[in-house]
């Protein structure tokens, strides 16, 4: 019965080893991004002196769960940002967009952050799973096939042993039957 989880959990290994890499590749995908739109945005730094970080805070992050071979990792639904009422006319024009830059880099950094926590949670899944792979493998898996071997033995060396006293008692009974 045992045996037959074997293959079940080598599945999920596999399955768990995919996924990493995955959120891997999209941790990576999003660094790359993040840093990309950061130097676009970042060549004219003096602009960025004169905007008000105050106007824009993370008001929220929906959040859902969703299971994976098994492993429940958390999903980023939407990041709802607050932003602070300004003076379209006592400020410079590009603030709106200045919050639309900023609304992005932080969706991007929150989506990383949330990719690098899945793929934690998997690798250490996938960690668990091989040593279960690796506990059936090399140690009850031999187990159970050095005990079947041992009950084999001693079946065969309990059938030995009635075959033999079976023709002990037969030759009795052809001595006796010819004495008489």
């Amino acid at each position: 019965m045992r045996l037959k989880a074997l293959p079940v959990i080598k599945n999920k290994e596999t399955a768990l080893r995919v996924e990493v890499k995955l959120a891997k590749n999209k941790v990576k995908e999003l660094e790359e991004e993040l840093v990309r739109k950061t130097e676009t945005y970042s060549k004219a730094p003096g602009i960025w002196n004169e905007f008000n970080t105050k106007l824009i805070s993370v008001a929220d992050i929906k959040t859902t769960t969703k299971k994976i071979a098994g492993v429940k990792t958390p999903v980023l639904e939407e990041v709802i940002f607050d932003v602070e009422n300004y003076s379209i006319f006592n400020n410079p024009k590009w603030f709106a967009q200045g919050i639309s830059i900023i609304k992005e880099l932080g969706t991007i950094v929150l989506e990383k952050e949330f990719f690098t926590k899945k793929m934690e949670l998997l690798s250490y899944a996938r960690r668990k799973t091989t040593q279960k792979v690796n506990l059936y493998e090399k140690v009850q898996i031999p187990g159970y096939i050095d005990a079947i071997r041992k009950i084999k033995r001693f079946l065969e060396d309990e059938e030995n042993l009635s075959k033999a006293s079976q023709k002990i008692v037969k030759n009795r009974q052809q001595k006796q039957e010819a004495n008489q």
